[in-house]
């Protein structure tokens, strides 16, 4: 009987590790098709990979739950971006490929925690309708997973944009603030977030470290956030 209980808990722990495994390739499949989406505008697809309760952190403030996600994709980056269309716009770049996904679920399989970056090319070619313009960005997203009736689903994306940059003068002469962060929460403005976020988040040159949601995977140690030389050129 022991060899026999021996050999069930290795099975049950076989399955439990593959299961994991599982989880962590239908979560990669998630984030990546969210950068898909994001690629051609289609934000009503974007809306649909979040949890019921979940949140989106963007430039300085936090969008609650779905109607505050909707708010950010279906009323403010559809209209600026697309004209209300769901969909690509002739001229328009908005490239999200997905990065370096350091993706971690929790022993029960119910929630997981994602570290991973983006590197944009953006813009609007000179023949569309628009102001011609065209950057470049990368920032480093720390999100959360939540499995509802055995799908995984985004609970909370935050998003921190290290740098911007023209892609005629590049990151070296961005200029301080180049993008501003929110400062009106909604209703007050009505497509703004819900919450700010505190400490207000800084752009390049500004170089801080968005804390890891885990561990150092050779020491076992809490990763040490730095940052008291991330701001040194700012005068606030």
């Amino acid at each position: 009987m022991s060899d026999i209980a021996a050999l069930t808990a290795r099975i049950d722990k076989l399955e439990h590790e593959l299961g994991i495994e599982q989880d962590i390739n239908q979560i990669r499949r998630v984030q990546y098709s969210y950068g898909y989406f994001i690629d051609k505008s289609q934000y009503n697809e974007c809306v649909d990979l979040f949890s019921d309760e979940g949140d989106v952190w963007f430039l300085g403030g936090i969008y609650k739950g779905k109607a505050g996600v909707e708010r950010l994709y279906k009323e403010r980056f559809q209209n600026i971006f697309t004209a209300g269309h769901n969909g690509p716009k002739y001229g328009w770049l908005l490239d999200h490929p997905q990065l370096q996904m350091v993706i971690d679920v929790a022993d029960d399989r119910k929630t997981a925690k994602v570290r991973g970056r983006s590197m944009m090319q953006a813009g609007l070619h000179e023949t569309a309708e628009g102001d011609p313009r065209a950057w470049w960005e990368g920032g480093i997203y720390e999100n959360e997973y939540v499995r509802e009736d055995g799908v995984w689903k985004i609970k909370a994306l935050r998003y921190f944009p290290h740098w911007h940059g023209s892609f005629a003068d590049g990151w070296q002469k961005t200029p301080i603030d180049f993008i501003p962060m929110a400062t009106t929460c909604f209703p007050e403005d009505p497509l703004g977030p819900d919450e700010l976020i505190y400490p207000v988040p800084r752009l390049w040159p500004a170089t801080d470290i968005v804390d890891f949601h885990y561990p150092h995977p050779v020491t076992g140690k809490p990763i040490i956030a730095d940052n008291s030389r991330a701001r040194e050129g700012f005068k606030d």
